[in-house]
């Protein structure tokens, strides 16, 4: 995955909303955060290098945890076994949480709290020389009292992150389902996809933001005009704004970067949404951006948005700053589609969405200046 994010009134034209890549670009300059570069000459096709301070054990326990998290039987044989019965029996029940700690936790999750997993990002670095990012590993909350209690875990990361030197760190991560309820965020996206459909269709919320569709974009989950936002969506909706607000204030003072993850699309336009807003909030605020949005290249409108979001960005004069994955939901997004009788937003096969990530990833590059990192949570 990379990091990049762009200096406004540097883009100077853009050919047409398409496929991202140099030729429709004049490539502008790229900021260096100020950051020092790591001391480690980093080189991420030499593997052995990069592994060669993790015992030969631990590289086998992880292959051996891999292979078994690619066998659909086994990962519904877990999820039974963790909802089962056998974890109301103590004994039973520690013996199942020993195990699932001691490999998959482990391997997954980078400690039981921020401050472990700090650590945990400070030895890979001085082992590796990747940076890390770190996450409180939860989302999809069904209400505001789980949104407040969440939104102050997150604020515990950044502060456990303050504890890393500059150089170690990529970024906080935070999930906007989290401290959004879900059922708020789908509201949002069905609206906002009813606008995109019908610009004269108001919405009286709606604060400044950059634009989340594009021609590409899927629309299909929402067929008819949805119903206005009640009084207590509103209400959810302005305290979710305030909920990231409030981590973007904490970032902004402690000088920590901050990715807002991606969902699946029934939920991104309203995450997008609210990524944008806080960057136009928050990353005009100095020369360098504190927010980062994530595109994921797997979506066959990734280069559009892309392309939007940075003219828009060069118009409103703020600084942008991305994430680029392939993506996470290839099988629920096209069973989605498929039930509704369109063509998966994902493109039709594993070459395509390579071409697209190394697209905009070439795109990146040539601004010169790219961060590494790996990703670590807790839970």
């Amino acid at each position: 995955m990379a990091n990049r994010f762009l200096r406004p009134n540097l883009i100077h034209r853009f050919s047409t909303v398409s496929p991202v890549g140099p030729p429709t670009t004049i490539i502008p300059e790229i900021l260096s955060f100020d950051q020092p570069k790591p001391e480690v000459d980093l080189d991420l096709s030499d593997q052995a290098r990069l592994f060669a301070s993790v015992p030969i054990s631990t590289l086998l326990r992880s292959t051996a945890i891999l292979h078994a998290t690619s066998i659909g039987p086994m990962v519904d044989l877990g999820s039974w076994l963790m909802s089962s019965k056998l974890m109301d029996t103590t004994v039973t029940r520690d013996l199942v949480l020993r195990i699932v700690k001691g490999t998959f936790y482990d391997h997954f999750c980078a400690g039981e709290d921020a401050a472990a997993a700090a650590r945990r990002v400070s030895s890979v670095y001085e082992s590796t020389g990747l940076k890390g990012m770190l996450v409180y590993g939860v989302e999809h909350a069904e209400d505001g009292g789980a949104c407040d209690e969440n939104i102050q875990k997150f604020i515990e990361t950044v502060e456990a992150a303050k504890t890393l030197p500059s150089s170690h760190l990529s970024s906080v991560v935070v999930k906007i389902t989290a401290i959004c309820p879900m059922n708020v965020l789908k509201r949002v996206s069905d609206l906002l996809r009813w606008q995109y459909k019908n610009p004269n269709f108001k919405l009286p919320w709606k604060l400044n933001s950059f634009p989340v569709f594009s021609g590409l974009s899927p629309l299909y989950h929402t067929t008819s005009e949805p119903e206005p936002l009640t009084v207590e969506e509103e209400r959810e909706l302005e305290k979710a704004h305030e909920r990231l607000k409030s981590v973007c204030l904490r970032c902004q003072e402690s000088n920590v970067p901050l990715l807002i993850d991606a969902e699946d699309t029934i939920l991104q336009p309203a995450i997008d949404y609210m990524a944008y807003w806080s960057a136009i909030m928050f990353n005009s605020v100095k020369d360098r951006p504190i927010v980062y949005n994530t595109i994921q290249a797997y979506l066959k409108d990734a280069g559009e948005r892309l392309h939007l979001a940075l003219r828009e960005s060069e118009k409103m004069n703020v600084p942008i700053g991305f994430k680029l994955v392939r993506g996470a939901y290839m099988s629920s997004e096209a069973k989605l589609a498929d039930s509704l009788g369109y063509k998966s937003p994902v493109h039709d096969t594993i070459q395509n969405t390579h071409d697209c990530y190394n697209d905009c990833m070439s795109f990146l590059e040539s601004l010169k200046w790219i961060r590494h990192c790996g990703h670590s949570s807790y839970a």
